[in-house]
């Protein structure tokens, strides 16, 4: 019988696989950023990181492996000068990722890929403020030496329409990256 807890080796492979989509949502985030402004935090990690998740879940199979890959990521955005609500909003939406697959045994390839959209939403976390707390985000901005031109740029296209936009990019960037994912581990689900 699979035993229940993680153990060493199962931290190690957190590790490796949380290293691993750390760098694909960092090459994506930056490798798009001047293209798509804003979007670019949401779409193209979702889009690209799914094989990662999905063969943490199957090597796995434990709850506090999605856990814990969002609290590193959580750790990473709050460190780097994002706000609280970037730490907030990664753990929450990786634990109910979490037990979404807890629920399923990490078994169901339908609930794995509504576990991997639902933490893909952790995503959103650095960006909120920019919708909902403008003013503090622009103050943090200053704060660390950006000019009134980067702010103006950034803000450019900052409204209502495009924060529906991110959750819609979001959900449709995951379940392709989700599927994708699925498919190149399909053996295994």
């Amino acid at each position: 019988m699979k035993e229940n807890k993680l153990m060493i080796q199962d931290l190690i492979s957190i590790g490796v696989f949380t290293a691993i989509y750390f760098v694909l949502v960092t090459i994506a985030t930056f490798a798009t950023s001047a293209i798509i402004p804003g979007l670019s935090y949401v779409l193209i990690p979702a889009l690209i990181s799914g094989c990662v998740y999905m063969l943490l879940v199957v090597k796995i199979q434990k709850f506090g492996a999605i856990t814990i890959m969002g609290l590193v990521m959580s750790i990473f955005f709050f460190s780097s000068g994002h706000f609280i609500l970037s730490f907030v909003t990664n753990i929450v939406f990786a634990i109910i990722a979490d037990l979404i697959g807890y629920i399923s045994k990490y078994k169901n390839k339908a609930m794995i890929l509504l576990s991997y959209i639902v933490f893909s939403y952790g995503l959103m976390g650095p960006v909120l403020p920019m919708w909902f707390l403008k003013d503090q985000y622009v103050s943090n901005l200053v704060a660390r030496g950006k000019d009134a031109v980067y702010i103006e740029r950034l803000f450019e296209y900052i409204n209502m329409g495009t924060f529906r936009l991110c959750i819609v990019a979001i959900l449709i960037g995951s379940i392709i990256g989700g599927l994708f994912g699925i498919k190149m581990i399909k053996k295994q689900l």
